[in-house]
């Protein structure tokens, strides 16, 4: 029987990496997406099976040359998640419009890319599962966040009308709602005097994302939200 393939986009040192040895060890065959060449080629290396794809999702022609590549190499992803992220902060006087329209290219239009040139051959299949990687600007616009939160809010409602269009011919489509801050680097050096579970794991967001993704078709979640046991919500 042949590996399931499952595909990525935005695989960078955080959830994307993390996302791709989850998979990895659940026994799918990993379609590496990301701008990154360099840091794509070593998580290839790491992860048995798996192949990288240099690929900026805001771009529809780059995403069908990456799609036919996956399929010509691994086959038709039975999952695919959405993972690439565009963001910048400030206030709606302070952003560059063309950032936040930026951000939106990446974050909605390159889910509607990858899904509309996937979505087919699971719905052929009868089964598969898209999931979009979100965080708390999905469903709220803080002052600080206006080059950020409407993208993401777009990219929810997005998901939510594949949802519905695409769960009825067996296709489950799922959103996740990360509140917290990511365990990462940089995140470290911003918060230094933060403990330890002020930061969520990206593992604990890859383990999450891979339940999502193989839920009982009597039991589909769409919204899904996840944050530290500390966090104030």
């Amino acid at each position: 029987m042949t590996a399931p393939v499952c595909l990525i986009s935005g695989v960078g040192p955080g959830t994307g990496s993390a996302l791709a040895r989850r998979f990895a060890e659940g026994g799918y065959r990993v379609a590496l997406l990301a701008r990154n060449e360099e840091r794509l080629a070593a998580l290839e290396k790491q992860l048995p099976g798996a192949k990288a794809y240099r690929c900026d999702v805001s771009d529809p022609v780059q995403v069908e040359t990456a799609a036919a590549a996956v399929e010509g190499d691994l086959g038709h992803p039975s999952v695919m998640i959405h993972n690439a992220v565009g963001g910048a902060f400030g206030t709606f006087r302070e952003i560059d419009p063309q950032i936040l329209n930026r951000n939106f290219q990446v974050n909605t239009m390159g889910l509607l890319y990858l899904a509309r040139r996937f979505a087919p051959a699971m719905i052929s299949a009868g089964k598969g599962a898209i999931v979009a990687t979100g965080n708390t600007s999905a469903l709220r616009g803080k002052a600080g966040f206006a080059g950020f939160a409407p993208t993401k809010a777009a990219q929810r409602i997005l998901a939510e009308a594949m949802a519905r269009d695409l769960g009825p011919q067996g296709v489950h489509v799922a959103y996740l709602v990360i509140d917290a801050v990511i365990d990462l680097e940089w995140t470290r050096k911003r918060w230094p005097e933060r403990p330890d579970d002020f930061f969520i794991k990206p593992r604990a967001i890859a383990d999450e994302v891979w339940h999502v993704a193989h839920q009982d078709r009597s039991a589909w979640s769409f919204n899904v939200e996840i944050r530290p046991f500390g966090e104030a919500w």
